[in-house]
């Protein structure tokens, strides 16, 4: 349950991180792919059963 609660969060949190507004264009992708490293391990670690 707790996995798939920050499963979603995380989702959310690089959808909003995305560079869609201008002034967040010149922040490039980082934030985003931040979050999306963040959300793979997350996975990775609900996959294997350690979360």
């Amino acid at each position: 349950m707790l996995s798939t609660i920050l499963i979603v969060i995380l989702i959310l949190l690089l959808i909003g991180a995305l560079p869609a507004w201008p002034y967040s264009n010149g922040w490039g992708y980082y934030p985003g792919g931040g979050l999306g490293v963040i959300l793979i391990i997350v996975i990775i670690l609900a996959l294997a059963g350690r979360i």
